[in-house]
């Protein structure tokens, strides 16, 4: 079915809309910027396409300078036009969807009105979504209403039945024909006249009132008859055709779909000339004409003969029903299959929000749990530097450890869907086992008197002094299964025992048991205790937790290769065991606790401006910085930075990225606009996978997450500074 494609380039209000904005910009500019649309709306409607599309391009830039959202929008609808007469559709609905968007910021009902309407167009009429074109159609007519520009209201119900009937949702597009109907004496045309005929025959056809349709086909192509709307009457015919064949009026059939044929090949040269037009291909076009005169001919040929014989006439109207029929049974096939693709796509869809409130969730709540464990670590840190007769605390010690261990704890459980995926690398640290599991111990301390428990430590003569391999998710395994066993027994023993299961070359497999003789767990239920967020056997306010913590320590075993199991029995206690292979290189741990050892001060003072809005982590970084003899600037925002760099330079630059008033990034670009190409590296609690991309982009030398370990700070620092001045 043809469509009636009525655009709605703002011819009326060109003159209007420019004194609406006076007052908001220059005069002199908002009367050039008017001059230029309306030249190119004059080039447009002369189809000089490129000269409309440069001169409303020169008119969108100064709209935009002169922040005048009426301006811009008009500039953009005419751009959109002018890109849908070119039949490059995906632009022309881009266009029109930013205009749409300035329209929105202006009070002007009336380019609101114009641009859901051209939107309606392209969706039903090119790109064949009827459904989203519906909707743009009626919040046109709700600004058609407000303006009171009841014939444009008109036409934009005309393309609503059009649309609805196209998709065959006859008595869904009724109440739209009714007003149509009711209105065609005061608003209707000559270009409406045969479509609404049409629609009217088509409506009584689906309701078998076959003598009003009837009577309406026939009025339709009577109004076509010297009609330069071919499209419509063909289409007329096409459907009355239709009509008739239900009707077993088979000659009259035929002459309608002869005559649908006819128009619908003239309709096809004429559109095919015009794209050829706009391709600018004259010498296909002469080539196209002689091909269409030669077809021409062929079918008058074809015609006097199909004439000679009444038999040929019939098997043609025969074989054109089992087509009919045949393709009837196709589009419903792909209606079915369509709808299922839908409900999938939809389905998909919800998913992949899901999936995105959950990354921006785990964002967000990352952030703001690394930014105060920074201050944790750093002053803790600080605390131990500045009174050394604090290094033997076992509080301090265990503080410095909890808050570490809360780090990884929370990296982990926040980023629990890249554990799942593998995405979590172990990493290789020498470390004593007994020194672990004693700090463990102590750290939970407090969690044992609270419940007075009694922690017993058992470990292997003939495990070495020093393994290797990643002792913060074995640590982080262990809390939770010693915090897990505290909780959960009162007045009893929690037992740790490490025995050495074999060894295989360098590696060494530690057999692990963590036993207690607390509450136990009920069989039915020790299958759901590695599940995220499970507890139970819990009343009430009885036990604290998330419930995430089995459910961590099964995933970080799985990266060690290994699994985990249980005994329990209610009322006499639970034991957890596991085992994990550590290597074992007395060589290879050596140089490690060299590289680990490393000499962090430099024989130049480097000077280093911080740029960070939090007090804390700024007395914590300043602190660090200082310690290794170097001059430290601290500034509280990126407006500081750029002021500071005005009158010094700095050897090194550490930015955070969440910043009031403008972020690290911004600041990074402006700083590298003014020339400035010092080092610079983000200081940030954000996770480096999220943001590496943009950093990259803005000028960024590097990231570091905070918390951080200094000796990984330093190695960067002092890499960045020499490679700079050997650049220099």
């Amino acid at each position: 079915m043809p469509r009636k494609r009525i655009f709605l380039f703002l011819l009326v209000f060109l003159n209007c809309f420019v004194n609406s904005a006076i007052g908001q910009t220059e005069p002199i500019s908002e009367a050039k910027i008017d001059k230029l649309i309306k030249k190119a709306l004059a080039d447009f409607r002369e189809s000089n396409f490129e000269k409309s599309l440069i001169t409303s391009r020169a008119a969108l830039n100064g709209a935009t300078n002169s922040k005048n959202p009426t301006l811009i929008s008009r500039s953009y609808n005419i751009i959109a036009a002018n890109y849908n007469e070119l039949l490059e559709v995906d632009k022309a609905i881009f266009f029109y969807n930013k205009s749409l968007y300035y329209a929105n910021k202006t009070k002007n009902d009336s380019i609101k009105y114009n641009l859901y309407n051209n939107l309606g167009n392209m969706y039903c009429f090119e790109k064949k979504q009827f459904e989203k074109g519906i909707q743009y159609y009626k919040k046109s007519i709700v600004y058609g209403l407000k303006i009171k520009d009841l014939s444009q209201v008109y036409f934009s119900n005309v393309n609503i039945v059009w649309a609805y009937f196209d998709i065959k949702k006859y008595e869904e597009g009724y109440p739209y024909l009714k007003y149509v109907n009711e209105n065609k004496e005061k608003y209707g045309d000559e270009l409406t006249e045969i479509v609404v005929n049409m629609f009217n025959g088509i409506y009584h056809n689906f309701r078998n009132e076959d003598n009003l349709a009837d009577a309406f086909f026939a009025k339709a192509i009577k109004a076509g008859k010297g009609n330069t709307q071919k499209s419509d009457l063909a289409f007329a015919h096409l459907e009355y055709s239709r009509f008739l064949t239900k009707k077993n009026r088979l000659k009259e059939a035929y002459e309608n779909l002869s005559m649908y044929t006819k128009l619908t090949d003239e309709l096809y040269n004429d559109e095919k000339i015009k794209k050829a037009t706009v391709a600018g291909f004259n010498l296909e076009l002469d080539e196209y004409k002689r091909q269409i005169d030669k077809v021409e001919n062929e079918k008058v040929e074809q015609y006097h003969s199909l004439k000679k014989s009444k038999i040929i006439v019939i098997l043609f109207v025969l074989i054109s029903l089992i087509l009919l029929f045949l393709i009837i049974t196709l589009i419903k096939n792909i209606r079915l299959k369509k709808k299922h693709n839908l409900e999938l796509l939809k389905a998909k869809e919800i998913a992949e929000e899901a999936s995105l409130l959950k990354t921006q969730f785990i964002s967000t709540i990352s952030h703001e749990l690394r930014t105060p464990l920074y201050g944790v670590v750093g002053i803790t840190n600080m605390l131990l530097d500045e009174h050394k007769e604090l290094s033997r605390s076992e509080h301090l010690s265990a503080l410095k450890f909890s808050a570490r261990y809360l780090l990884s704890l929370v990296n982990d459980i926040l980023q629990i869907n890249k554990i799942e995926e593998n995405k979590v690398v172990l990493e290789n640290l020498t470390f004593n086992i007994s020194d672990e599991i004693i700090v463990i111990k102590n750290s939970l301390s407090f969690l044992s008197q609270k419940n007075n428990n009694k922690i017993n430590i058992d470990i292997d003569d003939k495990i070495p002094e020093y393994l290797i391999g990643d002792k913060l998710r074995l640590a982080q395994i262990l809390m939770n299964l010693v915090s897990n066993a505290l909780k959960f027994t009162k007045n009893g023993e929690v037992d740790i025992v490490v025995k050495l299961d074999r060894i295989d070359g360098k590696f060494y497999f530690l057999d692990f048991l963590i036993k207690d003789n607390g509450v136990g767990i009920a069989a039915v239920d020790q299958n759901k205790i590695f599940e995220k967020f499970v507890q139970v056997g819990r009343k009430d306010e009885d036990y604290q937790g998330t419930g995430l913590g089995l459910s961590i320590v099964k995933r970080l075993l799985g990266l060690f290769g290994s699994t985990i199991s249980v005994e329990s029995d209610l009322g006499k206690g639970t034991a957890f065991s596991f085992k994990v292979p550590f290597e074992h290189d007395p060589q290879k741990t050596k140089k490690i606790i060299e590289e680990i050892e490393v000499d962090l001060t430099s024989n130049e003072i480097y000077k280093i401006l911080i740029v960070e809005d939090n007090l804390i982590n700024q007395l914590v970084t300043k602190k660090i910085i200082e310690k290794n003899n170097y001059i430290c600037s601290v500034v509280d925002d990126g407006f500081g930075a750029l002021k500071i760099l005005e009158t010094e330079e700095f050897d090194l630059i550490l930015m955070d990225i969440n910043m009031p008033l403008m972020n690290g990034f911004e600041t990074t670009k402006r700083i590298r606009l003014l020339g400035i190409k010092t080092p610079i590296v983000a200081l940030t609690a954000f996770d480096k996978d999220e943001i590496t991309d943009e950093a990259i982009s803005s000028g960024i030398n590097d990231i570091i997450v905070k918390p951080f370990e200094p000796v990984k700070l330093f190695k960067i620092l002092n890499y960045l500074i020499n490679e700079a001045k050997n650049v220099g």
